[in-house]
């Protein structure tokens, strides 16, 4: 299950993407988290050094050997080159199991926290002015569209801020999307952007309350977001000490916020994967992407590389 954390800014959806990806490896249960927000901050929410996100090889910086290894032997696909964020899989690309050995993951993904983790990389100095933060999760896009994921395996992505993620294809790579959502004007300001431009892709979609600390809190968040309020975490001490660098054990989490928690894990087990949905709607960003502008970076028609005979789920067959 594709599971992804979105809100406005310092609405605490880093916070919360750690516990529930920490929830999740605490169970035994197969999880990858990757950090896609501009601010790199979930290796150290997840309880690692300040800096841990640093101590990573962004994905980025082995796109081309990410895009050699998933192009395996499909026939649609030129060369490496060829491909772009959007470049869907077909027969004879290779595929990404949650937990496996591959070079991918030998490459970019490290256990921080107990946790497994890829990062798409710090927007450095080099990139002021002259380059586009969603130019790096590009990779984190192409990765989701080759990742095989079953029940009871999951990956949990930390989005960039607000309605950022509108700016590229990847918001319809999730099975649950998990806006966090403060009790404030401007917090639901930023639910109705992004359930106003999510509407007609047909995103499951849970708003979870953060930092409520009464009844009249709970009442104006389901006031102006009705069914879609899934659960409500309380004020924190656990919290407070964690984002001072004094990241506990998952136990001393305060024990209704715990419940809270279990709530978000419980609406990803009952979410159905649409395995056909995920591949129309790659199929159809790839389409807008080649004519909007990849076609003329790479001279080719990369509406070409779309296999309509492949569709992407457990019966997918791996190359080797």
């Amino acid at each position: 299950m594709k599971v992804a954390f979105v809100g406005k800014g310092g609405s605490g959806k880093t916070t919360l993407a750690a516990l529930f990806a920490r929830s999740l490896a605490a169970a035994d249960r197969p999880v990858l988290a990757i950090d896609a927000d501009i601010n790199q901050h979930l290796a150290a929410a997840v309880g690692g050094p300040v800096h841990a996100a640093s101590g990573i090889a962004p994905l980025g910086a082995h796109l081309p050997a990410i895009k050699e290894y998933l192009r395996g032997a499909n026939p649609r696909i030129g060369s490496a080159a060829e491909m772009v964020k959007t470049t869907p899989p077909g027969r004879g690309s290779r595929l990404l199991r949650v937990v496996e050995d591959n070079p991918v993951y030998a490459a970019c993904v490290r256990e921080v926290g107990g946790l497994r983790m890829a990062v798409t990389g710090e927007f450095g100095t080099e990139d002021l002015g002259v380059a586009c933060y969603h130019a790096k999760v590009g990779a984190v896009e192409l990765l989701l569209n080759h990742m095989l994921d079953g029940p009871g395996e999951y990956v949990v992505v930390d989005m960039t801020a607000g309605a950022d993620s509108f700016a590229s294809g990847l918001f319809t790579r999730f099975d649950r999307t998990f806006l966090v959502c403060e009790p404030t004007v401007r917090s639901i300001g930023v639910y109705h952007q992004y359930t106003g431009y999510a509407r007609d892709y047909g995103i499951a979609l849970s708003v979870v309350g953060n930092k409520v600390e009464d009844a009249a809190d709970h009442d104006f968040l389901r006031e102006h977001v009705g069914a879609e309020l899934l659960a409500c975490f309380g004020r924190s001490s656990y919290v407070r000490r964690a984002e001072r660098g004094d990241v506990g054990p998952l136990g001393e989490l305060e024990q209704e916020n715990q419940a809270a928690l279990d709530r978000l894990v419980e609406a990803v087990d009952g979410t159905e994967q649409d395995w056909s949905a995920r591949t129309r709607w790659a199929h159809e960003f790839h389409r807008r992407n080649a004519a909007a502008w990849a076609n003329d970076r790479t001279g080719v028609d990369l509406t070409a590389q779309i296999d309509p005979e492949f569709q992407l789920g457990t019966a997918a067959v791996v190359a080797g």
